[in-house]
């Protein structure tokens, strides 16, 4: 090689590394321009259930030390129960509009054409992972996997001892579902540890990469099962449950213990942190409820103000920052689409708006806003077809409440909604009228027209198990958790669903899950207690009804569209067992029991259906 070669290869390499290192620093800088998002939200915890906010009891110096070193929301809403707030906390839009507006019946699944927040990072280059309570839809296309994540760990989609739960599961040493598959074993601990470390995890293992974690805690929604009956020493004798104030505290201590973690990994920087709760609390009013009216399930702002935090260190959000204008879950998505510089995967039209301006104490510019915020209460009984018009609702501005479309209050001089004050204010209540109304004519277009519809025969998921949960109620209430079913509810209901193909299907009737092994006719052997956790008590709350009732089920009934059978119900026999030609296309699973005299019991509580 000559002179001028060696030259001519020395420039060509000192070229390349100058474009591999030109390559490396664009990929750093892409990185840098897109911070890591978590998301943290607890279950029933309200807003007077932490120590920042000024609870007598509780103590929580992790939620107070978050809310203290960056932005407080103090001000901010969500809906009233948990679906719904999801639904509209990882959409931008109105749970009435998207589907999630119920919570059992079907009712909670969110419409599958809607985009999600996981959808959004995953189309701009995040990995997605789901910890924690989902309540948006069990089976395809409905789960976390079918819906933007890429890592999804969770119990059951309505929580710890519902229906589509692993039965048994206690919150300690439980099953958990991955990635679509219920896990063959146990995981050792207590779930809300479980779901820390787990998220944590992932994290750890993409680090390299922007990531979106949402650690959706089921705690401290009952059952409150705690390991250590020492956690919950400090609050026996109290108004509340101790295990529930246990719960928040516990839940404290490990948001600390991921806050180190962040630290230790080099990512606290550029992680942008949200923490919030998904409704009003379920216990905690009667010890302190920031002098709030209401509940969980309530309209009155105790059922739908909560915390919110968000820390975010390379945003320049890690200054004690307070904002005081009306803002909800809904702002959420519109507000990380504007702050990453986020690219939406197709046309969304937001009924939330970005709160950047509010971020960056641009105030002038933030509109004098209208939300409505609710939860229809009729998701349950006989009849769950639609909401109801005023019902259980709230329109909200900076100023005024109107509930139930008829109290007005004025939340500036009665923040505790003690004083009716609309025949005082006709012209607010007309206004205020007049926007829920148009409100209500544009979010309940799709309300007799569409169901959420599981599809079955898909290869997305081969074999379905649809659980009472998710029926649609004909007779009697949805037998929605595990102790309903253990006391045989006689209860009767259908699944809406959708076949993706035409052809022959394998249906099993089952009045137990298939984990238990149980005879139709008969009761299980349950062997896993809480005896440690719970006062030495046995399964036997609502959720864990260890007194199983057995009952005579002779026969069983399954009709799909206008094909019914019928099939003799030995003793023993585990699930009746039925083939059926299906057409492809929407329909109904009906099911009925019957006893030996030919007496309707129930509908069978879990159906499993796989394409043969």
């Amino acid at each position: 090689m000559n002179v001028s070669t060696k030259k001519y290869t020395a420039l060509c390499l000192m070229a390349g590394l100058a474009f591999v290192s030109s390559l490396a620093s664009s990929e750093n800088t892409q990185k840098a321009n897109k911070p890591n998002i978590l998301v943290i939200l607890t279950d029933d915890q309200g807003y007077g259930d932490l120590s920042v906010t000024g609870n007598p009891i509780l103590k929580t110096p992790n939620m107070d030390r978050l809310a203290r070193e960056g932005v407080q929301f103090i001000n901010f809403h969500v809906d009233s129960y948990c679906s719904p707030t999801r639904s509209s906390l990882l959409t931008g839009r109105y749970s009435h509009r998207v589907g999630g507006w119920g919570t059992i019946n079907g009712r909670n699944m969110l419409r599958d054409d809607e985009t999600t927040m996981a959808n959004v990072f995953h189309h701009n280059g995040y990995i997605t992972g789901l910890f924690g309570k989902w309540h948006l839809g069990t089976n395809y296309p409905y789960r976390p996997i079918d819906r933007g994540f890429d890592e999804w760990l969770g119990h059951g989609d309505g929580g710890t001892g519902c229906t589509t739960d692993y039965w048994g599961n206690d919150r300690v040493n439980d099953h958990y579902i991955h990635n679509g598959r219920w896990e063959e074993k146990p995981r050792a601990g207590y779930e809300n540890d479980v779901f820390f470390d787990a998220a944590m995890q992932f994290i750890g293992n993409n680090k390299s990469r922007p990531f979106f974690t949402y650690l959706a805690l089921y705690n401290p929604h009952g059952p409150c099962s705690i390991p250590d009956q020492e956690w919950a020493k400090n609050y026996q004798g109290e108004k509340v449950p101790g295990d529930f104030f246990a719960s928040i505290v516990h839940m404290d201590d490990n948001l600390g213990r991921l806050r180190q973690f962040l630290s230790k990994e080099g990512l606290t920087e550029n992680t942008l942190l949200i923490f919030l709760t998904d409704n009003g609390t379920a216990e905690g009013d009667k010890v302190f409820n920031a002098g709030m009216r209401g509940k969980k399930g309530s309209p009155y702002d105790g059922g739908h103000r909560v915390p919110c935090f968000l820390y975010w260190p390379a945003g320049g959000l890690d200054m004690p920052q307070t904002v005081t204008q009306l803002t909800a879950h809904l702002d959420w998505l519109p507000t990380l689409v504007d702050l990453c510089g986020l690219k939406l995967p197709g046309p969304v039209t937001f009924d939330g708006i970005s709160l950047k301006p509010l971020l960056e104490k641009k105030d002038s510019s933030w509109p004098n806003r209208t939300i409505v915020l609710g939860t229809p209460k009729n998701n349950t009984g006989a009849n769950p077809q639609s909401p109801g018009f005023g019902q259980n609702c709230a329109v909200m501005t900076d100023k005024w409440r109107l509930v139930n479309d008829k109290e007005l209050y004025d939340m500036t001089n009665d923040p505790g909604q003690l004083q009716n004050v609309a025949g005082e204010h006709p012209d607010v209540v007309s206004q205020l009228h007049a926007f829920y109304q148009k409100y209500w004519e544009d979010v309940s277009a799709h309300d007799k027209s569409w169901r959420g519809r599981p599809i079955i025969g898909s290869s997305n998921l081969p074999e379905v198990e649809l659980c009472a949960e998710d029926w649609f109620t004909t007779e009697g209430n949805c037998p929605w958790n595990q102790g309903a079913v253990a006391l045989g509810s006689a209860s009767f209901g259908k699944w809406p669903v959708r076949f993706a193909e035409a052809g022959t299907y394998r249906i099993e009737l089952r009045r137990w899950p298939r984990e238990l092994d149980a005879p139709m006719d008969g009761t299980p052997a349950i062997t896993k207690t809480v005896d440690a956790w719970l006062n030495s008590q046995p399964l036997s709350n609502t959720l864990y009804n260890s007194t199983s009732k057995a009952l005579p089920v002779t026969r069983a009934q399954l009709q799909i569209g206008e094909n019914v059978q019928e099939v003799k119900v030995v003793h023993g026999d585990r699930a009746a067992m039925f083939t059926m030609k299906v057409k492809a296309g929407i329909s109904d699973v009906s099911t009925t029991l019957f006893d030996i005299g030919g007496k309707p019991l129930c509908s069978a509580f879990y159906v499993e259906i796989r394409k043969l």
